[in-house]
């Protein structure tokens, strides 16, 4: 649940590290954000069940519940962003939080005034309800795969498809120009916005799972096709 438009958005930062999670807070504060503070994983499924937030800033290593399992639990009953924070690079660790319905990651150390910058960015996507750009009726259609971008929904074969606010952008993306072969750039401006910054291959990871959801794989490429070197575009289904 988002916050009516005239209200602050609302932040939940979670963190083992007290400083740093209140550092963090202090800058989105200053940008804007009312926030909230938990240091271990049930305390932040606690907090987002209560008093849900926009935006969760979630650490990956938490007492309690680790960051992954947190934001398994918090899917399960909110639509929030959820921006990861891990300080290891490792990439396993970065496609489980994604997996897992996070929209985006940060790694240790970066700069709190920076993931301010990329959190109020975040917001800035459209939301349930906005009016897309895309084909006429808002809905498109490739073989089985239907998008429905006026209510945000996907299906293949008639069967809902459970994509996360990013992996639907992502997907809404590409349908609105089928025809275009998508750099991550490109992809990226479209969904992060023009002054996100990281690791580009974040595109990648985001249409592996976009592609298990829609039953779809690297082989067959019915729905999403991949141009080697170059990006990505829609299939012809």
């Amino acid at each position: 649940m988002s916050s009516p438009s005239n209200q602050a958005p609302r932040a939940l930062v979670v963190d083992d590290e007290r400083e740093l999670a209140l550092l963090i807070a202090d800058y989105l504060v200053r940008d804007g954000f009312v926030t909230q503070t938990v240091f271990d994983g049930p305390s932040a499924i606690a907090a987002a069940r209560e008093d849900p937030p926009d935006l969760v800033v979630l650490d990956l290593g938490l007492p309690g519940l680790d960051g992954v399992e947190v934001c398994r639990q918090i899917r399960s009953f909110s639509d929030c962003y959820i921006m990861m924070v891990t300080a290891r690079s490792d990439e396993i660790d970065t496609i489980l939080g994604l997996e897992v319905g996070a929209d985006d990651y940060v790694t240790k150390p970066f700069s709190p005034r920076e993931l301010a910058a990329r959190a109020r960015a975040m917001l800035r996507r459209p939301r349930e309800g906005s009016e897309p750009s895309g084909p006429q009726g808002g809905v498109a259609k490739f073989g089985g795969l239907m998008i429905d971008l006026v209510a945000r929904e996907a299906s293949v074969n008639g069967a809902p498809v459970g994509l996360t606010k990013t992996e639907f952008d992502i997907l809404a993306a590409l349908a609105s120009r089928p025809r275009q072969v998508f750099t991550r750039r490109t992809l990226i401006a479209a969904v992060w916005g023009e002054g996100w910054f990281g690791d580009e291959h974040i595109v990648d990871v985001h249409i592996l799972h976009i592609r298990r959801k829609l039953g779809d794989d690297a082989t067959t490429q019915r729905y999403v096709r991949t141009y080697p070197a170059v990006g990505y575009r829609m299939g012809e289904g």
